[in-house]
């Protein structure tokens, strides 16, 4: 199911970012040159669906796909505008990093980007942890949006369950 967040709501937390930055953990907009690390690291994690998802979103310019680094490795990565204009996602982080905040941060960051492009609204496609969303951003359900703009998706774009996803 998809959810929608009202963007013109949100408002940076700079206690979460105060956290990230505590955990020696930067938040940034992707670079061009980074798209094969990014991909390398995307693809064993979450399949293939998502690697052609934050390929879209990179080549944008600027591009649409910010990831969390620590210790000069990648340790998450959220894209919007990837499947659809005014789609947040997808969005992963590796499982070692899960719980400190940084999902939250990511999620955060790409939604105000996403506002400042314009948009007023966001929708979270294909939502898996519905009530992250509604905790962390005030995402409400769409209601009759399952299984929405992915309807009919071939099976080798879907994520492979090799890890537990974000999206």
């Amino acid at each position: 199911m998809d959810m929608l967040v009202k963007l013109y709501e949100l408002k940076a937390d700079p206690e979460l970012d105060a956290r990230i930055a505590e955990q020696g953990i930067t938040i940034r907009r992707v670079l061009a040159p980074e798209l094969s690390a990014l991909t390398a690291w995307i693809e064993p994690r979450f399949g293939s669906g998502w690697v052609a998802e934050a390929t879209v979103a990179t080549m944008r310019q600027p591009p649409t796909c910010f990831i969390a680094i620590r210790n000069d490795e990648l340790i998450g990565f959220a894209c919007h505008d990837a499947t659809a204009k005014g789609f947040f996602g997808p969005t992963g982080v590796d499982t070692a990093a899960r719980g400190n905040g940084v999902g939250h941060a990511l999620l955060l960051t790409t939604l105000l980007d996403m506002y400042a492009q314009g948009y007023a609204y966001g929708v979270i496609g294909g939502a898996g942890p519905m009530e992250f969303y509604r905790r962390s951003v005030g995402a409400i359900p769409i209601e009759g949006s399952d299984p929405g703009i992915y309807r009919g998706m071939l099976p080798l774009a879907q994520p492979s369950g090799i890890s537990n996803s974000d999206h």
